[in-house]
């Protein structure tokens, strides 16, 4: 007697027969599905690598820029205080050279020997003087006054002379002497070097005199009688007198 199939082995069978018809197509679209994602994946990361490439590439130019930035800020520095060293360089040449220039011009320059007016003239005559003439040139410089070197040189002579009372000599540039007569007091020495305008002593009334008052004198010798009109002299060196 022929077997006939239950309606449960039939409900097998179809879906045995289903399974296996649908397996391969189902594992074929899950591969399929899969390798998209690897791809999406590697997409991802090669986009992310690119990102992070060009984010590296940006910071070293950025860096360098800033490096280069930094060296021409240092070199500008440099500049401005090489520049700022050389013009305080050249002031100070420029000052040292006016300095000089003054200092030059201060040896060579002529002064006066007091402020004070004259008094008694060179060669005026009176029996006062035992040459019978004045053989200088008074100025009425009250005691205590200033006298200075009217140029430069060198003291011959200083102390008590006769009837110059305190005097002091000056052997001149130019070979003259200057005498300062009826000192108070002196304040250089023999030997010494003056500089026009430098104090040597403090008017007064030593020696013979009638009052306070300088007696200037110029010679041609260190002695007496060798004597000069002193305003020619004085004015032949620039001095207004």
């Amino acid at each position: 007697m022929a077997l006939t199939p239950t309606r449960t082995a039939l409900a097998c069978l179809a879906a045995f027969t289903a399974g296996a018809l649908t397996t391969p197509g189902t594992a074929f679209a899950a591969g399929k599905a899969d390798d998209t994602a690897l791809m999406r994946a590697v997409d991802v990361n090669d986009s992310l690598a690119a990102r992070l490439a060009a984010q590296a590439d940006a910071q070293r130019r950025a860096a360098g820029q800033a490096k280069k930035r930094a060296e021409q800020a240092r070199k500008k520095t440099e500049a401005e205080a090489r520049a700022k060293r050389e013009r305080e360089a050249k002031a100070a040449q420029e000052r040292a050279s006016r300095s000089a220039a003054e200092a030059r011009k201060r040896l060579t320059t002529w002064v006066r020997p007091v402020s004070a007016a004259i008094s008694t003239p060179y060669h005026a005559t009176s029996s006062l003087w035992s040459s019978g003439y004045h053989t200088g040139t008074d100025f009425a410089a009250s005691s205590g006054t200033p006298v200075g070197s009217v140029g430069r040189g060198t003291v011959v002579q200083g102390g008590y002379d006769g009837s110059y009372g305190n005097d002091v000599i000056i052997r001149m540039p130019d070979g003259m002497y200057t005498l300062y007569g009826h000192l108070s007091s002196i304040n250089v020495s023999v030997g010494q070097s003056v500089i026009p305008g430098q104090r040597i002593g403090l008017s007064g009334a030593t020696g013979n005199v009638t009052g306070p008052h300088l007696h200037f004198e110029v010679r041609t010798t260190q002695s007496y009688g060798s004597d000069v009109d002193p305003v020619a002299y004085l004015r032949s060196h620039g001095v207004s007198v």
